[in-house]
């Protein structure tokens, strides 16, 4: 037998047990996540809130769990469900989402909350009835079925694929092994508690089986991961080499009123952060450059350069030459003056964020407002 076949059926025939000694590791160390009921809480008689689920889970979408923390508390303040979420102004939700990347989903965030309201405030809960909805795929609906419905669904995401890998030793390249993952997932689910095992395997994957360095010493399926066997867990799942990214240019003009307030214009509704706020800048996009220089300033004034900012979007990277004018009078067609304590509520992604941030420090945080004593 070669030792690829040796290590499989080391796994293989630990299928069985997988499920249940990986149920009751996370019984004993689950994460404390604000949308997430703790098996403790469930036994108290707490279920998960669908909606909170559908949130959290779109948010996590390309996102870490501590980054998501305190936009997931935001949101749930301001709109505890969705009816609540659907009856909110759009440009109340992109600016609630600011600093969260992938502004498409929080438009899909919002028609989906819309829709739902309109059945009546109830999610569907089958895979198949949750991929209708706006900006839910195939991972999301069973993410949503698994841990909202306790349906048993196969909840595949980039922790769970780590995992997979690593237990069987799948040679496949990531990019191709989906479905094989899939399937070997599918096997794994248990008839019950299957919300509670996607949850699990997501926290083995996150805490545990970590892409550098897995402590694989306090793994509750070491026994049955042929990786281990291998020696060389971390070569798993194999990869491609990846294509460098292409790096743009263009340059951003910081316009700042007397009283700091600053210059700013809404982005088209389609395409790259699309809907949301920004200062004027050179029309770079992902596949061409933009002027970097003066020359392609929106206005005459007496522009400053005020340094670089780098930023880094999934498909390339971009650097912009930062400029700052100090100017007076109204604001031109299509633009509009923000108040300097508004700044830090706009819908400014985070590549804005520290345009501006180069051009005046400070400027896009927080501000207490003075009260007289």
């Amino acid at each position: 037998m070669a030792p690829q076949d040796q290590t499989r059926k080391a796994a293989k025939s630990g299928d069985a047990g997988i499920a249940a000694r990986l149920l009751a590791w996370y019984d004993a160390h689950h994460r404390d996540l604000p949308w997430r009921v703790t098996p403790g809480a469930f036994t108290r008689g707490a279920r998960p809130d669908p909606y909170r689920v559908w949130l959290s889970e779109v948010m996590l979408q390309q996102t870490t769990v501590e980054a998501v923390k305190a936009y997931f508390r935001t949101f749930v303040e301001k709109w505890p469900t969705v009816e609540a979420l659907a009856a909110a102004p759009a440009e109340d939700v992109m600016k609630a989402w600011a600093g969260l990347g992938y502004y498409s989903r929080a438009r899909n965030l919002k028609a989906c909350a819309d829709l739902v309201a309109r059945q009546g405030g109830r999610f569907p809960d089958t895979e198949t009835d949750l991929k209708e909805l706006p900006g839910i795929g195939t991972y999301t609906a069973a993410a949503i079925a698994a841990i909202a419905f306790d349906r048993p669904a196969a909840v595949v995401d980039g922790n769970v694929e780590r995992v997979v890998s690593r237990l069987y030793s799948i040679e496949t390249p990531l990019s191709e092994a989906k479905p094989e993952i899939r399937a070997l997932v599918e096997k794994l689910v248990p008839r019950s508690r299957p919300g509670d095992f996607a949850q699990a395997m997501m926290d083995l994957g996150a805490t545990i089986c970590t892409p550098r360095r897995p402590r694989c010493m306090l793994c509750p399926v070491r026994e049955d991961c042929s990786a281990i066997l291998s020696g060389d867990p971390e070569r798993f799942p194999v990869r491609l080499p990846k294509d460098d990214k292409p790096l743009r240019r263009g340059a951003a003009f910081v316009a700042e009123r007397d009283d700091g307030a600053i210059l700013l214009r809404k982005r088209p509704e389609k395409g790259l952060l699309g809907g949301m706020t920004e200062v004027p800048t050179t029309a770079w996009t992902a596949r061409v450059d933009g002027a970097t220089t003066t020359d392609a300033a929106p206005f005459p004034a007496d522009w400053q350069r005020a340094g670089r900012i780098a930023h880094v979007f999934t498909h390339f990277a971009l650097e912009l030459d930062v400029f700052h004018a100090q100017i007076k009078g109204d604001a031109p067609d299509g633009h509009f003056w923000s108040l300097a304590h508004d700044i830090s509520g706009e819908a400014l992604p985070t590549v804005m964020k520290k345009v501006i941030e180069a051009a005046i420090p400070g400027a896009t945080k927080k501000r207490r407002l003075h009260h007289p004593h």
